[in-house]
């Protein structure tokens, strides 16, 4: 039986495995570089944690789930898109990946869930899908880089945390009315030290 093993700095994954399971490459230090088999379909939690010199991985469109803490630390990993396949990301999924600069989420995503990006500190852009409709608490916790960010109408809840510390956050755009905006279910602190003062709706601004 093929096992997964790590070769020249690259994850070598066989061919028809469906998953990668919890801990598969955790602490992986010498992992640089994974392409994962259109066979699998789940990322297990912490199957890529602290693999420190991980700067590049590739979704196939067979991925459906990407469980908790799967890349937290990642601390060389600059750019990631997650295949419209993927409809679960879990809890600190992508936290403390400090070199990430982009993300594009799936629009397969309804809950960007707990602390899933926090601490990204090099986090300038995130694209959030219309299926988005909760994001979790501490979700972007920290994300000192990011100067913009776009919500979509579909936004229903925003939790505890979610922005608290995006020091250089100065513009908040909602695709929505001002009066959806106050329809959101907001948890405490969610704009703690964020300088932006107001959210610009498409029927107006509206003072946070």
């Amino acid at each position: 039986m093929a096992k997964f093993e790590i070769k020249d700095g690259v994850a070598i994954i066989p061919d028809g495995a469906a998953k990668i399971g919890e801990d598969t490459f955790y602490d992986c230090s010498s992992l640089e570089s994974v392409i994962i088999p259109e066979s699998v379909t789940k990322i297990g939690d912490n199957a890529f944690g602290r693999c420190t010199s991980l700067e590049s991985i590739t979704l196939p469109e067979s991925v459906t789930s990407i469980g908790w803490y799967a890349f937290t630390g990642c601390t060389s990993l600059k750019n990631v898109t997650l295949p419209n396949s993927v409809t679960f990301l879990g809890e600190n999924a992508f936290s403390g990946c400090t070199s990430l600069e982009s993300i594009t989420i799936s629009n397969s995503v309804t809950r960007i869930d707990h602390y899933a990006f926090s601490d990204c500190t090099s986090l300038e852009s995130i694209t959030i899908p219309e299926s988005v409709k909760d994001i979790g608490v501490g979700a972007f916790r920290w994300c000192t880089a990011l100067e913009s960010i776009t919500l979509p109408e579909s936004v229903t809840r925003i939790g505890c945390y979610a922005f608290m510390g995006c020091t250089s956050l100065t513009s908040i755009i909602f695709q929505g009315t001002i009066a959806q905006w106050n329809e959101i279910d907001f948890g405490n602190r969610w704009n703690d030290e964020v300088p932006a003062s107001v959210v610009h709706c498409t029927d107006g601004d509206v003072e946070i």
